[in-house]
């Protein structure tokens, strides 16, 4: 696992692992490593791991190896320096295990344990042979990370540096130790692994964490009445732990069955410090693996999340998708409601894409975004001299939408002239166009959206009735981004990639806070807000993570905290409103569902229509007797 070392202005030195994809460092205690440095920004730069190598970079110039930059891909040995810290870059998390550590615990010259490395000034044959297959083993991780085969590779270069006939890997899984490798001289896989491994020997390194040689177990006083020593013969047994960040993660464990002393001090030693770096690299490998898994986790949980275009898993949402299966194949019209940004037109789309009608036109006009004079012949087309400036026929988005789909966005904005021509292309299948008498037949399927409500708008009388009733067959209610919970983040981090690939930005996900501040902002512009803060952050984005500033999610934009009794007194107003709705306005069953008394709701709908004239309010007599 590859690491930083850390050297700060006062002096003090510390080795910190690089665990996740992307790792955050600056002086603010939000990062993932702090540093304690004055002259070091909140936040100074990340190092990314895309599954190949490491790359640092941030809107902190830094120096790598004393060249100023703001991106590098580092090597072994790199020195960056920001502020006044020194980081170092390494791929092993520590130096090399010494000799004199595994001797300690050897069965060996236990009272002198510098004995080994005062036999052997300087790195003795067998060891550099270790190390210089340490070194290949190292490089093939660089180039292939298929776990099972590095494993392997690993059980096969221990064997062959130990003098072995077999050797096994055992993992940490689960808090069970498992053989995940078990390999003889040959090279080859062998079977039944668990029943060829002395439990007594294994359960002593796991207890004492400790490298551990027995010259012949059926002869030694500890081991030689272990049932599992006497039935599988063991004589020469060599076992080493391997630890991360003091923590035993596995076991090393080789033998030989034909010879006894087989194993001595200097094999010990140099299984100790093939352990110790192999630990490191099988974390990478580890790590690398898990990677995938997470990537392709990643994916399934993406396309859990999507339907169609659309990314969202709320309740709410999947009852929307459930309602579109089931209305998709039908002709009938649907009303799409919902307020502005919560992406009524991706609905539309997806009723078409859905339906018989794939194959056809899916045309889309917005009703309030053209003058009343033009949007007539908008919809329905214009003959050459129909008025002034029609100096052709032109054919209307009705015609355009034969054989598929008329999205008629924001139609609570159509003025009450045109609603009736509206309504009568609906109910006879007919269009005019501006200036001609000649009916024209259209075969279309009408989706309609608004973020108005229209019931309220029929009784005040700016919206026909007949034509709500007409566009209104089905409804679909979109639920506003507030209230869709973790969609939010889903729909952040997919608008981040997108945006990212299309300007190449150095963004590469959000902070901790900025989650935390999206999921507390209210949202009135829904998604569409959310597109376009994204989209903003990820353009003018110096460094990999946004922040809650980078989206201007600072905290005097975000609704302020109530009172815990306002609070409930806000909640409780609008869960009444929300059973009322419900109700079709219904007082007396509004009361009963919410297990109050009918004159709690009375004086409810009497705080909320205050500013009215006292003779649009029953009184509160005439209520009781209802």
């Amino acid at each position: 696992m590859p690491s930083l070392t850390i050297k700060t202005p006062d002096g003090k030195t510390r080795t910190v692992s690089l665990l996740k994809r992307i790792t955050s460092l600056g002086r603010g205690a939000d990062n993932d490593i702090v540093l304690e440095d004055a002259h070091v920004p909140d936040t100074a730069f990340a190092i990314m791991f895309d599954g190949v190598s490491y790359k640092v970079g941030g809107e902190t110039k830094f120096q790598v190896n004393d060249k100023a930059t703001d991106e590098h891909e580092l090597k072994a040995n790199d020195v960056v320096k920001v502020g006044d810290t020194v980081l170092t870059f390494s791929l092993a998390e520590a130096p090399l295990a010494q000799p004199a550590l595994a001797t300690r615990f050897s069965r060996g010259d236990s009272n002198n344990p510098d004995a080994s490395t005062q036999e052997q000034p300087g790195i003795p044959g067998r060891e550099l042979a270790a190390l210089r297959r340490l070194t290949r083993f190292s490089e093939h991780l660089l180039t292939s990370y298929d776990l099972d085969k590095l494993l392997e590779t690993l059980m096969d270069e221990c064997i062959e540096v130990a003098r072995a006939d077999k050797g096994f890997l055992i993992l940490m899984e689960s808090n069970q130790l498992r053989v995940k490798v078990a390999r003889n001289v040959q090279r080859e896989t062998i079977e039944d692994a668990i029943e060829r491994v002395s439990d007594s020997i294994v359960a002593k390194v796991v207890a004492q964490q400790k490298p551990l040689i027995i010259a012949d177990a059926l002869d030694d006083p500890e081991f030689n009445s272990s049932e599992s020593v006497v039935n599988l013969k063991l004589l020469s047994v060599m076992c080493a732990p391997l630890m991360h960040k003091g923590e035993l993660f596995g076991l090393i464990y080789l033998g030989n069955d034909r010879l006894v002393n087989r194993f001595d001090q200097k094999a010990l030693d140099t299984l100790t410090i093939f352990a110790s770096q192999a630990s490191l690299l099988v974390q990478n490998a580890l790590l690398v693996n898990e990677l995938k898994l997470e990537n392709v986790t990643l994916k399934t949980r993406l396309e859990e999340h999507t339907y169609g275009d659309i990314v969202g898993a709320c309740q709410g949402m999947r009852d929307v998708y459930k309602r579109i299966d089931k209305i998709a194949p039908t002709d009938i019209s649907v009303l799409v409601i919902g307020e502005t940004g919560t992406g009524k037109e991706l609905i539309a789309r997806e009723l078409h894409r859905h339906s018989p009608r794939a194959k056809g036109p899916f045309i889309s006009i917005n009703c309030g975004a053209i003058p009343e004079n033009l949007l007539e012949s908008e919809l329905f087309g214009h003959v050459k001299g129909a008025f002034t400036g029609a100096v052709a026929t032109k054919m209307g988005k009705f015609q355009a939408a034969i054989s598929g789909t008329l999205f008629l966005d924001e139609i609570g904005e159509m003025p009450l002239q045109l609603q009736v021509k509206l309504l009568r292309a609906l109910q006879e299948k007919v269009v005019y166009k501006v200036g001609d008498n000649r009916p024209e037949p259209v075969d279309i399927r009408v989706v309609a959206a608004t973020n108005k409500n229209l019931d309220e708008e029929t009784r005040k009388g700016t919206f026909r009735e007949d034509l709500y009733f007409r566009i209104n067959v089905v409804t679909l209610k979109l639920p506003p981004l507030r209230d869709r919970g973790d969609d939010i983040v889903v729909l952040a981090r997919f608008f981040l990639n997108k945006y990212a690939r299309e300007f190449n930005s150095k963004a590469r996900g959000v902070t901790p806070a900025s989650t935390v501040a999206m999921k507390k902002y209210n949202w009135p512009g829904n998604i569409r807000e959310l597109e376009n803060r994204i989209k903003k952050a990820v353009v003018l984005a110096d460094k990999p993570l946004l922040g809650p500033e980078d989206l201007d999610l600072r905290p005097e934009n975000l609704p302020p905290i109530l009172p815990l009794a306002l609070a409930k007194e806000e909640f409780q107003k609008r869960y009444i409103n929300e059973v009322l709705e419900r109700n079709g306005g219904n007082r007396t069953k509004t009361a009963k569902d919410l297990g109050v008394d009918p004159r709690t709701i009375f004086r409810h709908l009497e705080k909320l229509e205050a500013d009215k004239s006292p003779g649009t309010m029953a009184s509160e007599t005439e209520y009781e007797g209802a």
